[in-house]
């Protein structure tokens, strides 16, 4: 908890606000500028002493129980919020899901991305698009059709998935797979979508049930993954996650390391194309 910088932030909240501006009377004249430490406690359900003492810089630590309304008090937006709750010493709250939409900008991005094949999922492995590249490489076991596109529930279901990666591997993606969508599911804190996809995959398949209450945890961010391809053969490339704003979005990038013979099989994968794959 940052004390001065949070008492800081509180008063310049405060002051910005006039009375109106919250459903207040402005009353008498004010010899300060904003709303009153007296008002802003009455918004936020505190009292007014201990939210002096937080402008103070005397408090004890906030509970996020009471940061929420104290945000919606002071007419907060997102980041306003995400900076108190910092300030206060806690994480953030999680922020608006960006869905099934990709923005534009980031569609944008994946189109100029041509000489790495790359990407974008959600955090429970739908996979929303992805460039030419990667539909080249991937083309056969990843698909953005609604019904085909999760890649953990094609995964666990699906033997023709595995049979693209290397048979010494797949112990390792299982049990990459579960850990990831087991962060998801907690970090969308009883999201029904989330909670079909493992009761549907819990159902399907014993291997993930059997994995799932390992309860075992790991965020993919970034790592190594091996592709047999049909036609140029085993690949190695560089794995990298990038978030979206939203977060419930991931842009994955995969890179070959330079002079490598990974790197001239990409090469050839971008002449070729998807027509030797789907031949």
């Amino acid at each position: 908890m940052n004390r001065r910088e949070l008492a800081d932030f509180l008063r310049r909240c405060r002051e910005r606000l006039q009375p109106q501006d919250v459903g207040l009377s402005c009353g008498a004249r004010r010899r300060t500028p904003g709303l009153r430490r007296e008002e802003v406690a009455q918004l936020a359900g505190m009292s007014a002493d201990y939210y002096m003492r937080l402008e103070q810089a005397r408090s004890p630590q906030p509970s996020m129980q009471l940061l929420a309304p104290l945000a919606r008090a002071l007419r907060l937006n997102d980041d306003e919020r995400d900076h108190l709750y910092l300030l206060a010493g806690h994480r953030p709250p999680a922020g608006r899901h960006a869905g099934d939409h990709v923005r534009p900008g980031l569609l944008f991005l994946l189109d100029r991305l041509t000489d790495a094949p790359a990407q974008i999922l959600n955090d429970i492995g739908d996979l929303l698009a992805q460039n030419s590249l990667a539909e080249s490489l991937f083309g056969g076991v990843c698909s953005t059709q609604p019904q085909n596109r999760n890649i953990v529930w094609r995964w666990f279901t699906d033997p023709s998935v595995r049979a693209a990666y290397p048979e010494p591997d797949r112990e390792h993606y299982s049990r990459l797979h579960t850990a990831d969508l087991r962060a998801a599911l907690a970090r969308r804190s009883g999201d029904q979508a989330a909670l079909d996809l493992v009761r549907r995959l819990r159902a399907a398949s014993p291997e993930f049930a059997e994995l799932w209450e390992r309860h075992e945890v790991g965020v993919r961010r970034s790592g190594n993954i091996r592709v047999v391809h049909p036609t140029i053969g085993l690949i190695d490339l560089n794995c990298e996650q990038l978030l979206s704003p939203a977060e419930d979005q991931h842009l994955l990038l995969f890179t070959p390391s330079p002079g490598t013979q990974s790197a001239e099989q990409l090469q050839l994968l971008r002449v070729v194309g998807r027509e030797l794959f789907t031949s």
